[in-house]
């Protein structure tokens, strides 16, 4: 992990005439290395071969533009919008420097996710003010969302590539890309599903591609075979700002959304741990792979999708741009932190060192590093080393690591640098703040979660991590104030 850290401050200190070495994204061999061993079929997903990869055409990246809350877009906006026309966002053979490849990969990060699903601009604007928009930014902007134009006269909008889950908009409006985000698209889908916009069947389709696993007892599938529209809106309603059901998850106990700042020090993605992080080519096969690759893989001769599509039929993200969106992503930083040091904050990390914290949430990066085992799991193989494993449990909500497509057996132990914009909390995001999380009445089984709760769930315990549950409240006070710092 150092190595990694080492070449990205490396290329932080890059001089101008730098040239960025563009990895080749889906190398054989890497790829076949980048993934833990799934719980149930004892290895990991097999994905398509470089040779289908690269058969797969490039995308083309139009030029977006902003989306206004209704009451600050400038006069005739959209009208000027569409007199323009089409245009691409980038041109990679015209990069000179480090500084220009990161503008690029900013470009990349707020790329349409996919032209073809796109919204009219008046749809996407009469949603401005609704609950889908937590609120606008301090330029009165909505950064989970662009505008990009088709052709003359017509100018369509849809969620950005990687913004719409990774930007975050702060209460006093200042916006975070690369944090957890806020965006509430649960609501944009229940809504959609009260207006038969999308059907109850079309839903339970797109959930069987997703979440679809026979090898697993049960199939976390099955829950949603037999839902009514009334059910499927439920479940999407319950998707809380900040949690963020996907491929191989399920709408029953989806992630928290991930924070990508100080992505770069870290040695495994996703909550379970599932990829490898060794170099950047790996970031670059991990963003591949959530683009739409993770769709096409094989599990032991069951592809949920289906057989393999043609890859004409596909797009992907030139080499150059993953490498570009990798270096915005590691060039992130979190917003000015207004909590200081202060006697309190003081004793609290004395606390934090008394009660071993650092054990796992080790300084500077408040994290570890390592994997930590879920409850009724044993490791039947030697694939993750034992320097990268914490062998002990804290007992939290196992479903996503033994029940998904996702499931290694393991959960990350996350930094707790940036706790003090993030939230909710917990691998499923089921508690919204730091002092809900220190509250011993949440392992009760009539505890309200205040954060992620599954549609028909008011109450149940948030098991699991007991360390620091027993202090004072004057202990915890300064605990939590100390945590705000990092």
């Amino acid at each position: 992990m150092l190595g990694v850290f080492v070449a990205w401050f490396a290329l932080l200190q890059a001089p101008a005439n730098w040239r960025a070495d563009v990895p080749r994204t889906w190398d054989d061999h890497a790829v076949a290395m980048l993934e833990l061993p799934l719980v149930g079929l004892g290895s990991p997903p097999h994905h398509v071969s470089s040779d289908y990869y690269y058969r797969i055409p490039v995308a083309r990246i139009p030029k977006t533009y902003p989306v206004y809350a209704l009451d600050r877009e400038p006069p005739g906006y959209l009208d000027q919008l569409k007199n323009e026309a089409p245009t691409e966002a980038v041109d990679f053979s015209t990069l000179h420097n480090k500084a220009d490849w990161i503008r690029a990969g900013q470009l990349v990060f707020d790329a349409i996710t996919n032209t073809n699903l796109g919204r009219p601009a008046e749809t996407v604007r009469q949603l401005s003010g609704t609950p889908f928009y937590p609120r606008p930014a301090k330029d009165g902007t909505y950064p989970w969302v662009r505008y990009w134009v088709v052709k003359k006269g017509e100018v369509r909008a849809h969620f950005t590539k990687c913004g719409s889950c990774h930007t975050r908009v702060l209460v006093d409006g200042t916006d975070v890309p690369g944090a957890q985000g806020n965006l509430y698209e649960g609501y944009l889908h229940a809504e959609e599903l009260h207006r038969g916009v999308t059907t109850v069947d079309q839903w339970k389709s797109v959930q069987r591609h997703q979440y679809d696993a026979p090898w697993l007892t049960p199939n976390p599938f099955e829950l949603f075979q037999h839902v009514t529209a009334e059910q499927a809106a439920a479940f999407e309603r319950a998707t809380i700002p900040g949690v963020r059901y996907r491929t191989g998850t399920s709408h029953a106990y989806p992630p928290k959304i991930p924070d990508l700042i100080g992505v770069a020090d870290r040695k495994f993605f996703d909550a379970t741990g599932l990829v490898r992080h060794r170099s950047i080519g790996d970031l670059m096969r991990y963003a591949a792979l959530v683009d739409g690759l993770e769709t096409l893989a094989d599990f032991d001769g069951f592809r949920p999708n289906g057989p393999l599509p043609d890859p004409s039929t596909r797009t992907r993200l030139s080499d150059e741009a993953l490498c570009a969106l990798a270096l915005y992503i590691y060039s992130l930083g979190p917003p000015p932190n207004p909590n200081r040091s202060t006697a309190l904050t003081q004793r609290g990390e004395q606390v934090f060192r008394r009660e071993g914290c650092s054990t796992c949430h080790t300084p500077p990066l408040y994290t570890s590093n390592k994997l930590t085992t879920a409850d009724g799991f044993t490791a039947t193989n030697d694939q993750v080393s034992g320097d990268d494993v914490l062998r002990r449990s804290v007992g939290t909500d196992t479903r996503l690591t033994l029940l998904s497509r996702k499931g290694t057996g393991y959960y990350r132990v996350p930094s707790l640098r940036g706790v003090w914009y993030r939230g909710p909390f917990e691998h499923n995001g089921a508690v919204a703040t730091l002092e809900d999380w220190f509250d011993p009445n949440r392992l009760r089984d009539e505890y309200v979660p205040t954060g992620f709760r599954a549609p028909g769930v008011e109450r149940r315990a948030v098991s699991g991590h007991p360390f620091g549950l027993r202090l004072s409240a004057d202990e915890k006070t300064a605990l939590i104030a100390f945590l705000k710092t990092l």
